[in-house]
């Protein structure tokens, strides 16, 4: 249906989609070496080091989610056998990937255009830092590396229905591009593959990957006094601001991956993109009237500063 995020036909993406002149985009340097794909020859071979340091952030990381991430994240772990030692191999991930859902996991040098991520994403393959974090960028590195995609992001992809909102997010780009709202679209993939957080039956989890890749925001997230957290609504997040070097002020909940599936299949689009303003509506911190609150936040990690000023992530 063509007013919906997802298309049915899909014989336009098979080839990459031309940005609009007039479509502002982060401008990135493609290096020399890839091509209008932005995918690398090969996956790079990783030193022992390098290979230490995954062994390490996997296992912080595995003494603070239990509990706290979402189940489906932690049975995709466990499917795709990440914690086996060192940085995994992207060829066997996606063969045991495509067994399950038909994904694979391909490696870039960097963070790449939206277009091509979008390309990518319709069909059906997760571009992958091709690097990984050094010691000295242990607890926080700005681009996000091997560890965040595929520790944060390549489990879910086991889930046939979160594996599905993803192509069908891909997808929805063509739309964003069209009416120069992309970043309105960002803004829902921040609040749910990045920072999402889901109802389970012993209490809020966290599915985002950027909650799961971090230790101090797995905490925060679902533990914290000072960040909201409101049910997910499609028109009120790609109108809500977000942060990108920080905390959240606000996560955004939902009840499953059928529920966030149906939201954003059954919006018309069209529409939505339309309405909008150029830019977004609300603060990161707002709570509206019509939201539906679980936990309306003190904002006092925000109001103290932030991580600027070594405010406690409270």
């Amino acid at each position: 249906m063509e007013q919906t995020l997802i298309q049915k036909n899909t014989s336009r993406f098979d080839t990459i989609p031309e940005l609009p002149a007039d479509t502002f985009t982060a401008p990135l340097a493609k290096p020399d070496h890839v091509g209008l794909d932005w995918l690398e020859p090969k996956q790079r071979v990783y030193t022992a080091e390098e290979h230490h340091i995954w062994d390490d952030l996997f296992a912080r990381q595995m003494d603070i989610l239990p509990g706290r991430a979402a189940t489906a994240f932690i049975e995709g772990l466990k499917r795709l056998d990440l914690g086996k030692g060192g940085v995994p191999d992207f060829g066997e991930m996606s063969e045991e990937l495509s067994a399950i859902t038909g994904w694979e996991v391909v490696p870039v040098p960097m963070l790449i255009p939206d277009h091509v991520f979008f390309w990518h994403l319709a069909n059906r393959r997760f571009p992958a830092g091709n690097f990984i974090r050094t010691r000295e960028t242990f607890d926080y590195i700005q681009e996000p590396d091997v560890f965040h995609d595929v520790f944060g992001h390549v489990p879910l992809l086991t889930d046939p229905v979160f594996a599905d909102y993803m192509e069908a997010y891909g997808r929805a780009g063509w739309k964003a591009l069209k009416y120069n709202r992309l970043k309105a679209l960002s803004a829902l993939y921040w609040y749910t593959v990045e920072f999402g957080l889901i109802n389970e039956a012993d209490g809020i989890k966290s599915y985002g990957a950027g909650i799961l890749s971090g230790p101090t925001e797995a905490v925060f997230a679902v533990e914290a006094k000072s960040p909201n957290r409101i049910h997910l609504d499609v028109d009120r997040v790609v109108r809500t601001d977000y942060v990108i070097s920080d905390l959240q002020p606000t996560y955004f909940v939902i009840d499953s991956f059928e529920e966030l599936f149906a939201m954003t299949v059954d919006r018309d689009f069209n529409d939505l993109y339309e309405s909008l303003d150029p830019g977004f509506t609300y603060a990161n911190s707002a709570v509206l009237p019509q939201d539906k609150v679980y936990h309306k936040g003190t904002q006092e990690y925000a109001l103290r500063g932030g991580a600027a000023s070594l405010a406690e992530p409270v």
